[in-house]
């Protein structure tokens, strides 16, 4: 199934399968926070490592399989994530916070 993602959440979406950290970190505002299951990355150099350390070394991919809205700057993307980690694949739910054509804001929850 395909699914039409605003424009910053397609480019990480897309970089992501790449495990991409350059091209994942360029849809985030450069004071972009990263909530990932309650830990909090701020900013461009946080939110790198945590895509170093923590996607690209478990190899971790999303795969988007429902999208909704919220209002008109968040979007709720659901799907598994597949990778080298325990219990993989596990289902995610993204919550993007846009702004301006950049990803303000995300939080990921198992």
């Amino acid at each position: 199934m395909s699914i039409e993602l605003p424009k910053p959440i397609a480019d990480y979406v897309a970089a992501n399968a790449r495990l991409d950290a350059d091209a994942m970190l360029k849809p985030f505002a450069v004071d972009a926070v990263f909530l990932d299951n309650d830990k909090r990355f701020e900013g461009h150099d946080q939110i790198r490592k945590l895509f170093e350390e923590e996607v690209i070394a478990a190899k971790a991919i999303f795969t988007p399989e429902a999208i909704r809205r919220e209002d008109d700057k968040v979007v709720v993307v659901e799907g598994p994530a597949h990778g080298d980690f325990p219990g993989s694949p596990l289902r995610f739910t993204y919550r993007f916070t846009l702004e301006a054509d950049a990803v303000k804001a995300l939080e990921v929850t198992a």
